[in-house]
């Protein structure tokens, strides 16, 4: 799967959500949600490192939730940059990939 196709599948997971709780998914949401999926990847960690209380899930358990809010990190960034416009790709080149060489 290309990075459109994964930008089209997730926008139209979170168009989905919208409609099941009746959530506006304006400029505020995609900028405030990214913000709690940060805090919610930071709880992961803090659990995965043991710094965090296991509210009694096992190993296993605490890296598939790490992992599910690293996804949820991304998913929300790809609907930002659909939302706004940003090609991501010509972006990570230019803030990113120019420091390869």
């Amino acid at each position: 799967m290309d990075l459109d196709e994964l930008c089209d599948r997730v926008e139209r997971v979170a168009q989905g959500y919208s409609r099941r709780f009746g959530v506006e998914q304006d400029d505020d949401w995609h900028i405030l949600k990214l913000s709690e999926e940060v805090g919610e990847l930071t709880q992961a960690y803090l659990m995965r490192i043991g710094k965090a209380r296991d509210k009694g899930l096992t190993d296993a358990e605490i890296e598939a939730n790490f992992a599910g809010e690293v996804a949820d990190v991304i998913g929300q960034a790809l609907l930002i940059a659909r939302r706004f416009g940003v090609d991501v790709v010509p972006a990570l080149e230019r803030k990113w990939l120019v420091w390869e060489s």
